[in-house]
Protein backbone atom coordinates (compact mmCIF):
# COMPACT_ATOMS: atom_id res chain seq x y z
CA UNK A 1 0.00 0.00 0.00
CA UNK A 2 2.73 2.26 0.25
CA UNK A 3 2.91 2.48 -3.40
CA UNK A 4 -0.58 4.47 -3.03
CA UNK A 5 0.60 7.62 -1.37
CA UNK A 6 3.77 7.92 -3.42
CA UNK A 7 1.56 7.99 -6.46
CA UNK A 8 -0.23 10.77 -5.27
CA UNK A 9 2.78 12.10 -4.10
CA UNK A 10 4.12 12.45 -7.79
CA UNK A 11 0.76 14.12 -9.32
CA UNK A 12 0.42 16.71 -6.80
CA UNK A 13 3.79 17.11 -8.27
CA UNK A 14 2.71 17.27 -11.92
CA UNK A 15 -0.17 19.85 -11.20
CA UNK A 16 -3.01 16.72 -11.30
CA UNK A 17 -4.52 16.73 -7.95
CA UNK A 18 -6.51 19.00 -6.59
CA UNK A 19 -6.44 18.68 -2.46
CA UNK A 20 -9.49 19.77 -0.53
CA UNK A 21 -12.96 20.59 -0.76
CA UNK A 22 -13.08 24.07 -2.56
CA UNK A 23 -10.68 22.64 -5.04
CA UNK A 24 -11.81 18.96 -5.56
CA UNK A 25 -15.54 20.75 -5.94
CA UNK A 26 -13.80 23.02 -8.85
CA UNK A 27 -12.29 20.31 -10.56
CA UNK A 28 -15.44 17.85 -10.57
CA UNK A 29 -18.02 20.61 -11.65
CA UNK A 30 -15.05 21.81 -14.43
CA UNK A 31 -15.61 18.21 -15.99
CA UNK A 32 -11.89 17.04 -15.20
CA UNK A 33 -11.90 15.17 -12.56
CA UNK A 34 -11.62 11.02 -13.04
CA UNK A 35 -11.00 10.00 -9.70
CA UNK A 36 -12.76 11.57 -6.34
CA UNK A 37 -10.52 10.18 -3.52
CA UNK A 38 -11.91 9.81 0.37
CA UNK A 39 -9.93 9.00 3.21
CA UNK A 40 -11.08 6.45 5.34
CA UNK A 41 -11.87 8.29 8.12
CA UNK A 42 -13.49 11.22 6.57
CA UNK A 43 -16.62 13.09 8.05
CA UNK A 44 -19.66 12.40 6.96
CA UNK A 45 -20.58 15.18 5.89
CA UNK A 46 -17.41 15.34 3.71
CA UNK A 47 -18.54 12.51 2.10
CA UNK A 48 -21.85 13.25 1.88
CA UNK A 49 -20.20 16.68 -0.44
CA UNK A 50 -17.84 14.53 -2.08
CA UNK A 51 -20.90 12.34 -3.55
CA UNK A 52 -21.86 15.69 -4.73
CA UNK A 53 -19.28 16.64 -6.65
CA UNK A 54 -18.89 13.11 -8.27
CA UNK A 55 -22.67 13.60 -9.12
CA UNK A 56 -21.90 16.89 -10.81
CA UNK A 57 -18.95 15.64 -12.73
CA UNK A 58 -20.81 13.08 -14.74
CA UNK A 59 -17.76 11.08 -15.01
CA UNK A 60 -16.14 11.02 -11.60
CA UNK A 61 -15.84 8.09 -10.02
CA UNK A 62 -15.50 8.23 -5.98
CA UNK A 63 -13.50 5.89 -4.10
CA UNK A 64 -12.86 5.58 -0.06
CA UNK A 65 -8.65 4.61 0.37
CA UNK A 66 -7.62 2.81 3.32
CA UNK A 67 -5.42 5.26 4.74
CA UNK A 68 -6.43 7.69 7.14
CA UNK A 69 -6.52 11.61 6.77
CA UNK A 70 -3.14 12.30 8.44
CA UNK A 71 -1.24 9.53 6.05
CA UNK A 72 -2.57 11.42 3.15
CA UNK A 73 -1.58 14.83 4.34
CA UNK A 74 1.73 13.46 5.09
CA UNK A 75 2.23 12.10 1.34
CA UNK A 76 1.46 15.73 0.20
CA UNK A 77 3.31 17.59 2.84
CA UNK A 78 0.48 18.67 4.94
CA UNK A 79 -1.40 17.87 8.47
CA UNK A 80 -4.10 16.36 7.25
CA UNK A 81 -6.36 16.25 3.99
CA UNK A 82 -9.74 14.37 3.89
CA UNK A 83 -10.65 14.83 -0.25
CA UNK A 84 -8.37 14.27 -3.23
CA UNK A 85 -9.40 14.20 -6.58
CA UNK A 86 -6.75 13.01 -9.96
CA UNK A 87 -7.55 14.89 -12.82
CA UNK A 88 -5.18 12.80 -15.07
CA UNK A 89 -6.17 9.65 -16.51
CA UNK A 90 -3.20 8.15 -16.52
CA UNK A 91 -2.39 8.83 -12.57
CA UNK A 92 -6.21 7.68 -11.86
CA UNK A 93 -5.80 4.24 -13.72
CA UNK A 94 -2.51 3.51 -12.12
CA UNK A 95 -4.26 4.74 -8.49
CA UNK A 96 -7.22 2.35 -9.32
CA UNK A 97 -5.22 -0.67 -10.32
CA UNK A 98 -2.86 -0.30 -7.54
CA UNK A 99 -5.83 -0.79 -5.01
CA UNK A 100 -7.84 -3.58 -7.01
CA UNK A 101 -4.65 -5.67 -6.92
CA UNK A 102 -4.95 -5.02 -3.03
CA UNK A 103 -8.83 -5.02 -2.63
CA UNK A 104 -10.45 -6.85 -6.53
CA UNK A 105 -13.50 -7.32 -4.83
CA UNK A 106 -14.33 -3.28 -3.85
CA UNK A 107 -11.73 -2.08 -6.68
CA UNK A 108 -12.32 -4.00 -9.72
CA UNK A 109 -15.46 -2.04 -11.64
CA UNK A 110 -13.11 0.83 -10.48
CA UNK A 111 -10.21 -0.11 -12.04
CA UNK A 112 -12.18 -1.31 -15.39
CA UNK A 113 -13.46 1.71 -16.19
CA UNK A 114 -10.43 3.80 -15.72
CA UNK A 115 -8.12 1.53 -17.68
CA UNK A 116 -10.83 1.89 -20.61
CA UNK A 117 -11.05 5.33 -19.96
CA UNK A 118 -6.94 5.47 -20.19
CA UNK A 119 -6.86 3.21 -23.16
CA UNK A 120 -8.88 5.30 -25.03
CA UNK A 121 -7.10 8.57 -24.45
CA UNK A 122 -3.47 6.79 -25.23
CA UNK A 123 -5.38 5.63 -28.54
CA UNK A 124 -6.48 9.03 -29.17
CA UNK A 125 -3.19 10.35 -28.36
CA UNK A 126 -1.36 8.08 -30.57
CA UNK A 127 -3.26 9.22 -33.50
CA UNK A 128 -2.89 12.53 -32.75
CA UNK A 129 1.09 12.07 -33.04
CA UNK A 130 1.25 10.30 -36.30
CA UNK A 131 -1.25 13.11 -37.88
CA UNK A 132 0.84 15.93 -36.73
CA UNK A 133 4.59 13.61 -37.87
CA UNK A 134 2.49 13.13 -41.32
CA UNK A 135 1.52 16.94 -41.02
CA UNK A 136 5.41 17.97 -40.39
CA UNK A 137 6.98 15.39 -43.05
CA UNK A 138 4.58 15.98 -45.78
CA UNK A 139 3.72 12.31 -46.35
CA UNK A 140 0.31 11.75 -47.87
CA UNK A 141 -2.07 8.75 -46.62
CA UNK A 142 -2.84 6.20 -48.77
CA UNK A 143 -6.47 6.33 -49.35
CA UNK A 144 -5.32 9.95 -50.74
CA UNK A 145 -2.74 8.10 -53.06
CA UNK A 146 -4.86 5.45 -54.03
CA UNK A 147 -7.72 8.60 -54.90
CA UNK A 148 -4.81 10.31 -57.46
CA UNK A 149 -3.78 7.39 -59.06
CA UNK A 150 -7.64 6.77 -60.29
CA UNK A 151 -7.96 10.28 -60.97
CA UNK A 152 -4.85 10.47 -63.44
Amino acid sequence: MDSIPSLLGLAFRAGRLAVGEEPVGAVCRAHKAYLLLLAHDAADNTIRRAHHFCQAGNNTICLTLPHTKDELGSCLGRTSCAMLAISDIGFAAAVADKLAKADPDTYGDARDQLSQKAARAKKRRDEKRAHEKTLRTGKKSAPRREKEKRNI
